[in-house]
Parts: C-alpha cells; sequence; structure tokens
C-alpha cells in the first residue's frame, strides 16, 4: 500500500493565477495534485481546504484551524501531512505548527514563488518533493518546508530571497535534507527541533519593536499604554538598543510586562555583554528574556504561544 498523504490548501502563490488586480489564489487543492502527473507514483493523496488565502493574509486564528486540521489528520490515520501555504509567512505558520502539535506524522509545508499560470511555475515540482518528504518513512514527525528540492525544519528556517525561486535557507542549521535522482538524501536526524506547547490558540497580544540607530521608544509606550501581553525586541548585534528605547523597557518590565530580547542579524544569538543604557549585559539584568538564535518574528510567535499557555512568568522564560 502507498503511503497516504493528506494535502491541505491554504491558498499563496502556488494557487493563484493572474488577474486585473494581480494574482490571487484561484485554484483548489485538487487542482494542485492534479499538475502533478506522478504523484500517485509516490503516495495515495487526498485533498482537504482549510481556507484559500496569501499568506500575508493570515490570522493567527486560521493557523490554529491549521493545526486542527493536521491534528484530525492524525487521527485519521494518514501518514503525513503537506500544506500549500502562501511564501510570504510560512516560516512562522510552519515554526506555529512545530510549537504546537504533538502527533507522530511529518507535517510539510510548500508554495512558490511563481503563480500557477506563470512561465516555468515552480508549484508542481515543490509540491511533489513535499509529498516525496511527507511520504519518506525516515521522516515520523516534526514540522519541515520543501523548497527547491531542500527540505528544512521549521525551527531554523527562514525565506531568504524576496522574489526568486530558490527561496529559503536555514543559516544557522542548514537543510534537513535534498531531494535528488536517487530520492531524499538526509543530511541529518529528521525531527522537531522545537519545544511543545500545551496550547493551539494564540490568545494574547504581543508586539514586535524593532531597534535601529537612535531608535525612539514611541512604539514600546504604546505597547504599555495599550496592556498587551509581550513585547519582542528586535534588537542590534547580540541585544542592543538605543538609550531612549533602555528606558522604557526598564518602565515596561516594572509594569509586569513580558520582554524577549532577540537579535535582527542573520546568524548568531543575544548575549549579556555590553553595560551601559541599552547595552545587552544591562537589559539582562533589568530582567529580558533572552531568545538565544531565534529570529525576532519567530520569538513573537513563541511568546505569544507561551503566554497564552502559562500563567507564570519562570515558566515563560523557561519556554526560552
Amino acid at each position: 500500500m502507498p503511503p497516504r498523504i493528506r494535502v491541505l490548501a491554504t491558498g499563496g502563490t502556488i494557487a493563484s493565477t493572474a488577474g486585473e488586480a494581480g494574482a490571487t489564489p484561484s485554484l483548489t487543492g485538487d487542482d494542485l495534485v492534479d499538475a502533478v502527473g506522478d504523484i500517485e507514483a509516490y503516495a495515495d493523496v487526498e485533498v482537504e481546504r482549510v481556507c484559500d488565502e496569501l499568506s500575508f493574509h493570515l490570522s493567527f486564528d486560521q493557523v490554529a484551524d491549521l493545526a486542527r486540521a493536521v491534528e484530525r489528520a492524525a487521527t485519521d490515520g494518514v501518514d503525513g501531512v503537506v500544506v500549500t501555504h502562501g511564501t510570504d509567512t510560512m516560516e512562522e505558520s510552519s515554526y506555529y505548527l512545530d510549537l504546537v502539535l504533538d502527533v507522530d506524522i511529518p507535517v510539510v509545508f510548500t508554495g512558490a514563488q511563481r503563480p500557477a499560470d506563470a512561465v516555468s511555475a515552480d508549484g508542481p515540482a515543490n509540491l511533489l518533493a513535499a509529498v516525496r518528504t511527507a511520504a519518506d518513512e525516515r521522516v515520523e514527525r516534526g514540522v519541515y518546508v520543501a523548497f527547491s528540492d531542500r527540505i528544512h525544519a521549521a525551527r531554523w528556517v527562514t525565506k531568504s530571497d524576496a522574489g526568486a525561486p530558490d527561496a529559503y535557507a536555514s543559516p544557522e542549521a542548514g537543510p534537513v535534507g535534498e531531494l535528488t535522482a536517487d530520492g531524499l538524501s538526509l543530511r541529518r536526524e529528521p525531527k522537531s527541533e522545537s519545544v511543545t506547547l500545551p496550547t493551539t490558540e494564540l490568545t494574547t497580544t504581543v508586539k514586535l519593536l524593532q531597534s535601529g540607530l537612535d531608535v525612539e521608544d514611541t512604539l514600546l509606550r504604546h505597547s504599555i499604554v495599550d496592556g498587551v501581553g509581550g513585547v519582542v525586541l528586535g534588537a542590534s548585534g547580540i541585544g542592543n538598543t538605543s538609550r531612549r528605547v533602555a528606558d522604557t523597557i526598564d518602565e515596561a518590565i516594572d509594569r509586569g510586562l513580558t520582554v524577549v530580547l532577540a537579535t535582527r542579524c542573520y546568524r548568531g544569538e543575544v548575549t549579556a555583554k555590553y553595560g551601559g543604557p541599552g547595552g545587552s549585559y544591562t537589559l539582562h539584568e533589568h530582567g529580558v528574556i533572552p531568545a538565544g538564535d531565534l529570529p525576532p518574528w519567530k520569538a513573537r510567535i513563541k511568546l505569544g504561544l507561551a503566554l497564552s499557555a502559562f500563567d507564570d512568568e519562570a515558566a515563560v522564560r523557561d519556554v526560552f
């Protein structure tokens, strides 16, 4: 019996065709599967529609719905799940699922940089790569992104090119594997590389703020007034920020706001080194939670889910 793979369709460029007002999703998941001529050689594929959105329109509620759809698929006894998804926020949705899912099947995201009616559309090849990955018996669980014949773990993957077909990279860890003429060649053990959190829903607001040269603190002050659950600061270097932001971070923590410190850099992690206002050592001493090498946009998801799951600040800190 061939592996049973369920494709969960959410829209994205892979399902889009050109129109007078720009490319928008117009193809169904069945249309996408039908465009891959030899897909049945690798798996028995079934399709479920989750939504029809470009990924920059997706909400946390819709991603939670996607997580529940994966859980239903696992309960139904499928061998793996493929998610067709827009590329803009694929790394965030895949990481969200990696944090909340506790299922013993692989989940493989894929999409396209070129619409389905474009010359040399890349969707069919990426979908086939995702199905082949989800159907591989060595890939037992975890969440991945399959794109341009490379397989990336959700924890590490990032969109590294805005428009080119080879859109994804894992700067710190490298890809998990690669599709070759002989099949899936693994570089390391395929598995989830994220802590599992006991929630599916993100029920609190977390603001993402970016630091830089002489950045002012207006957005951070708004966050304090608005009573949000937490803030992630995309800091410069190993976790430093301007004097004005630093002073307001102290005020925010004193008022009970959870502040996570991440680096905006492509590689590396935050560390406690520099003193003085805004220095990473000083911020650590004042109680920020270091995100390690997790990028700010993924730290925002992790903090939001952690605050949704736990009331205890120590438990939230332990998640990081």
